[in-house]
C-alpha cells in the first residue's frame, strides 16, 4: 500500500497538504482536494483511519439512518436512490464517509439505545436521517443526541439539527395550475401517505391552488396512495369507477402517476385524451414511459449536496444554528398533459 509521502510526491504537494485533505479537507481548495483524492485512488493510498481518529478526535464517518427492512419498499424507490448517490458524492468531497446504521424497527424496545450505542461506538461525526414515513421515536431520539443531525423530508428539532426538503406545497400548486390552464375543471389527486410531511404538504398546495381558482374538490376526488406503482394503480381504478370521473389527476409521486397511467390504459381510455396525468419527482423513467410524464421535478442532487453542506457547517461552527433548506421545484411538461 502506498504511503502518504509517495502520494505527496505523486501529486506534487507537501505531506502536510495531503494530511489536511484527509483530516481537515475544508481548508484545502476543491481543485487540490480532488487532485489528491484522485491520486490516492490511482496509486492505492489509504489513510490510517484509526490514527486519524486518535489524532483529530474525528472519525470522518457520517451515519445514515434509513429503514431498509425488506418488508418496506422505501429503500428501492428511485428518487431516494438518486438522493443517496448525491449525498455520498458530496460527503466524499469533504473527506467524509457514509456508514449505514441498523435499520429502524419500531417493535424493538431497545431500538433507542441501540442507535445511541452505534453513534458512540463508531464515533460518528454526524448523522443523516431519511424519513420512512412513520416518525419512528427511536429514529427521532437521534435528533436529541449531541451529534450534528440532518434529516431529509422530516422536520426535526434538537440542539444540533436541521433538515432539507423541497417546496412540496409550491410544486403541487404548480401541477394544479398547469391542469387548470389546460382547461380541466374535474381534477382529482392521488396523495402520498398523509403521515409523511411531503404527502401532507403536497395535498395542501394542491387544495390551495384549486380553491384559488374557484374549483371544487369533492371528497371522492382525493384518494390516498403510497408513493409506489401499486398505490397509484389502485387509486386510479377507484377514480375511474366514479359516476363522474375526473378528466385530470395529480399524483403526488411519479411512481403513482405511472401506475395511474397503466390503470387508464387498462380501462380502454387514453392519456391525455381522456385523463391528463401529472406526477411529482421527475425520476428517470418519467421521460421514457409513453406518452412521457408531465411532472414536478425535485432537485435530487441538491438534496445530497445541501445535506452534506449542512453537516459540514455544523461541524465547523458547533455553536451556530444551521437554517433548514427548502429546495425549489420545477414543472416539466411532457405528453401526459
Amino acid at each position: 500500500m502506498a504511503t502518504i509521502r509517495e502520494l505527496a510526491r505523486h501529486c506534487g504537494v507537501s505531506v502536510a497538504t495531503v494530511s489536511r485533505v484527509f483530516n481537515t479537507p475544508e481548508v484545502v481548495s476543491q481543485e487540490t482536494r480532488q487532485r489528491i483524492l484522485d491520486g490516492a485512488r490511482q496509486i492505492g493510498y489509504l489513510p490510517n483511519e484509526s490514527a486519524r481518529t486518535l489524532a483529530t478526535k474525528k472519525s470522518h464517518l457520517v451515519g445514515l439512518v434509513w429503514d431498509t427492512d425488506h418488508r418496506r419498499p422505501g429503500w428501492r424507490h428511485p428518487f431516494l436512490q438518486e438522493i443517496l448517490v448525491a449525498l455520498k458524492t458530496a460527503l466524499s468531497g469533504y473527506g467524509l464517509h457514509l456508514l449505514m446504521l441498523a435499520a429502524a424497527d419500531s417493535t424493538d424496545p431497545d431500538a433507542r439505545q441501540r442507535y445511541l450505542r452505534a453513534v458512540h461506538r463508531h464515533s460518528l461525526d454526524g448523522l443523516v436521517i431519511i424519513d420512512n414515513g412513520d416518525r419512528d421515536p427511536a429514529v427521532l431520539t437521534l435528533a436529541d443526541a449531541d451529534v450534528p443531525c440532518v434529516a431529509l423530508d422530516l422536520r426535526v428539532t434538537g440542539p444540533k439539527t436541521t433538515y432539507v426538503t423541497s417546496d412540496n406545497a409550491g410544486g403541487a400548486a404548480l401541477a394544479a395550475r398547469h391542469l387548470i390552464e389546460r382547461g380541466h375543471r374535474r381534477i382529482a389527486t392521488i396523495t402520498g401517505p398523509q403521515q409523511t410531511w411531503p404527502g401532507a404538504e403536497r395535498l395542501t398546495g394542491f387544495r390551495s391552488a384549486l380553491a384559488g381558482a374557484g374549483i371544487a374538490l369533492p371528497a371522492e376526488y382525493v384518494v390516498e396512495g403510497n408513493f409506489y406503482l401499486d398505490g397509484g394503480h389502485a387509486a386510479m381504478r377507484r377514480l375511474l369507477a366514479l359516476p363522474d370521473p375526473p378528466t385530470a389527476v395529480f399524483a403526488a409521486g411519479d411512481e403513482m402517476a405511472i401506475g395511474a397511467m397503466r390503470a387508464v390504459s387498462e380501462a380502454g381510455r387514453h392519456v391525455p385524451g381522456d385523463v391528463a396525468v401529472v406526477g411529482f419527482d421527475d425520476i428517470d423513467v418519467a421521460a421514457l414511459v409513453p406518452p412521457g410524464l408531465t411532472t414536478i421535478a425535485q432537485d435530487k442532487a441538491g438534496f445530497g449536496t445541501a445535506a452534506a453542506e449542512a453537516l459540514v457547517t455544523m461541524l465547523r461552527d458547533p455553536g451556530e444554528p444551521c437554517e433548514p433548506t427548502r429546495l425549489p421545484t420545477t414543472l416539466i411538461v411532457r405528453g401526459s398533459t
